[in-house]
Parts: C-alpha cells; structure tokens; sequence
C-alpha cells in the first residue's frame, strides 16, 4: 500500500469512528495494515484509543474495557466482541455498548494496558505529541542506518512496536510491512518458533526488527544451529527485560545485529538505545534526544523529571545502565543490595535456561527457579550453565541453590507479564516453600526438586 492509499483509508476509517461518536474505542484485531490505519484514524478524530492486546485472558481484556470507559470497539472477532458485552448483531466492525464514562489524564489519544507486575492490567494515559516526539527522536538517531524497511514481529498493541516500530517507519519514509503474527512465528504472548521468525525476515527484506530478549536467545540458538542468516537485517533494537552482555555478543557473533534499548510505556516507550558506532554492551545506550535523563537520590533512574522505580547510573560518555527495579531489590543477610534482573540476565545468557526467577532477602546466599530452556535439558546441563554465570558474578550475588521450575512462566498461568518478565509474587507463592527447604543444605549444593 503507497503512503496515498493509506491516507485514504485512515480518512475513511476516521470518518466512519467520528460518525458514531463513540467517547473510547478499543482495537482487538491481528496486525494489519487495517490495524495501523485505524490506530491512526482514531487519533486523527480525537478519540481515545485502547490497544488490546489478543493474548490477554477474557478476564484482562473485561478490565481493560471497564478501566477505561470504553464504549466502542473495532475487531474482526464478533464473539470477542459479544464477549466483552458489546452489540455485535451489525457487521460493521465497530460494536457498541452502554459504558459508564471515565475520567481521563487531559489530551490522552491512546491508553496503552499492560500485565505490570499483577494479573491486572494497568492502563497508562498517553498523548500523541508525546508518541509523535518518540518517533521522530528514533527516526532521528536511527537515520544514518539507511533503514529502508520495518517489519513488525511483536503484536501492534504492544506499544514498543506501535511507536517505536511501525510509527517511526512511517515517520522515516520506510517501508513497513505487518504480516499476521502467526506468518512471522509468533504466539500468543510468549511462543516464539525460531526458523519461522528468521524465514520471515529474509522472505520481507527486514532491514530492522523489534525483538524481545526470549526471542534473542531463540533466534541466536537458531542460527548457531545453522540456520540462514538474514541478509539484509541490520539493526535488530531488543528491549522489554534486562539482556546480558554475553547474550548480545553471543547474537552478533551468530549474525543478528542486536542492540540493547530501554523504555517504558509511561514515557512512551524507548528512553535510551544503543546504536551502531555509540554503543556499549551492558548498557542501554545513550538516552534518546526527546527526554532528559538523571539519576536521582538513592540511584533511581529520573526520565524527564519523572521518577521510574529503576536504579541505574550514567558513564562518563553518557551511556546508561539499568540495575533494576528498586522495588526488587534484595538485601541479603550480609548487608549487600542485589537487583535480581543482574544475575537473571547472566543465568539465562545461554542455551540451557530460558528463564529464572532469583530470590534471597535476608538469607546469607541466592537460590533461583530456573525453567530450561528445552524440555530434554537435563539437570547436569542447567548445573553447568549456573556455575558459568556464577563465574562472571561477584560472590554475593551468585546462586547458591536452584530448582526446576515445573512448567514455563507464561502469562497464561499468571507467573510472566506480557514481555517475558517474571512475576516475583507468583513464583514465590508457587514455589516459596520448596526454595525456602533448599537453604537445609549447604550453599553450592544444587538440588533441583525438594520433597
């Protein structure tokens, strides 16, 4: 579709949307270019939309609905729309209902809902000046790469790839291209078949991509294990969740051009990213030219005068590095303070384990429930990769005992958010009492299950 033709639909759905006058639309659909245009279109009318993401449970996208007053939705989904208590007897596409109205934060134009930390979404008001300023600092910083076409891997909703992605594309004068997520490997929230997503992007001719850290390993696996490498891929931005350094070089040595970025939704998405010729591993690269970054008192990370509940520090040469969140911090019973994103980052730099979860407040060493990083990986296996990250760990923030974890952290079974994080509440209250028992035996004996 030329940018013309896709003016004229943002038109028509615009006009369509301002016909009924609905006072929040929501938008549950595949990616799309139908989907962008509507995105689009519902800013351009002034109504509030509400990104919905399809790997949310009926129950997060009910809150969604009632959390932000809305009265209208778009989908291609009838029984999705029946479901969340919207008239869909028409077949226009846009359903209505009776909702009571919400107040919201003056000039919102979306409310972008994410897992957070809870079951419960949490719904964050944004602007579009402040979605428009995103787009043109990354087109910016992003414009001597020659990138000449975009392909959408993570859901449209998500907004990392709504603004940083398919946003700044256009803004660029790129291409964009938004193929249904099954077509490009993706899953629900986290599934994510490796050979399908790198067959995917050489079959578009991506230049860049958005990637997760779970999708990094994946991908990077895939190549190692002689899969083709993209041609005409050149910056590969992964964000989300902290990635380990080793990781990343891990990824370029196997032909993925990966750099490291850092945001959230409440600043509207990307803050900081590393880029080819200013870039550090281990850091999140220098923070983007729209927003000003310092580290306040007791090192959290301000964005714009606004606190973040991240710890971090800025070098000498103005490159960011992200700790952690204060609130997870864990002092262990000989005084010392560990973000537990640190050694999570390096446990899971590997083939062997896909995830972790650390834990440790108040205990003299670390234990950790780690899921492996295929079903047939052994205990031996998930052992050695744990001595390895211990070895590029200080002591006290190595991990003294593990388990195995009984099945993936998913945000189906409550115990991930959307991105992959883990949710700390819920791992612990699943397997609190079995990782409390390892501490019965001495530290660097490993045990995987506690009866």
């Amino acid at each position: 579709m030329t940018a013309h033709e896709l003016e004229e639909r943002i038109e028509r759905c615009a006009a369509a949307i301002a016909e009924q006058r609905p006072r929040v639309v929501g938008l549950l659909a595949d990616n799309s270019l139908d989907w962008l245009a509507a995105d689009l279109a519902a800013e351009r009318s002034g109504i509030p939309l509400v990104p919905l993401p399809a790997f949310f449970t009926p129950a997060q996208l009910r809150h969604a609905a009632e959390a932000s007053g809305m009265d209208a939705l778009l989908t291609d989904a009838p029984d999705a729309a029946r479901a969340l208590g919207f008239d869909a007897s028409g077949r226009s596409g846009l359903y209505r209902r009776d909702a009571a109205a919400v107040a919201l934060a003056e000039g919102t134009t979306k409310i972008s809902f994410t897992s957070g930390t809870t079951g419960t979404p949490k719904g964050v008001c944004l602007g579009a000046a402040q979605q428009h300023a995103l787009a043109q600092a990354l087109a910016a910083a992003t414009r001597p790469l020659k990138l000449r076409r975009h392909l959408c891997l993570l859901p449209l909703p998500v907004l990392l790839e709504n603004v940083a992605g398919a946003r700044t594309a256009l803004l660029a004068g790129a291409d964009c291209v938004l193929p249904p997520l099954a077509s490009v490997g993706l899953a629900g929230a986290a599934g994510v078949d490796p050979l399908a997503c790198l067959a995917a992007i050489a079959r578009h001719e991506a230049c860049s991509v958005i990637l997760l850290p779970q999708m990094l390993l994946a991908l990077t696996a895939a190549l190692e294990a002689g899969a083709p490498r993209p041609a005409r891929l050149r910056f590969a931005a992964v964000g989300g969740a902290k990635v380990a350094p080793a990781l990343i070089e891990r990824a370029r040595a196997a032909g993925l051009p990966a750099y490291e970025g850092y945001g959230l939704t409440e600043c509207g998405s990307v803050v900081a990213l590393n880029l080819p010729g200013a870039d550090r591993p281990g850091s999140v690269g220098r923070p983007l030219a729209h927003v000003r970054v310092e580290i306040g008192e007791d090192r959290e990370i301000v964005v714009s005068g606004e606190r973040t509940g991240d710890l971090g520090r800025i070098d000498s040469d103005g490159f960011l590095y992200v700790d952690g969140r204060r609130k997870h911090v864990l002092i262990t019973s000989f005084g010392r303070n560990v973000a537990p994103e640190w050694p999570e980052a390096e446990l899971t730099a590997g083939d062997a384990i896909a995830q972790a979860a650390v834990f440790g407040e108040a205990r003299p060493q670390l234990c950790a429930v780690l899921v492996p990083g295929a079903a047939q990986a052994t205990d031996a296996a998930l052992g050695a990769e744990v001595r390895r990250a211990n070895a590029r760990l200080p002591d006290y923030a190595r991990i003294a005992h593990w388990m195995r974890a009984d099945a993936p952290f998913t945000p189906a079974n409550g115990l991930a958010t959307a991105n992959g994080r883990a949710r700390r509440g819920a791992v612990w209250s699943r397997y609190g009492v079995r990782l409390e028992s390892l501490y019965a035996f001495p530290a660097g004996v490993e045990r995987h299950a506690v009866l």
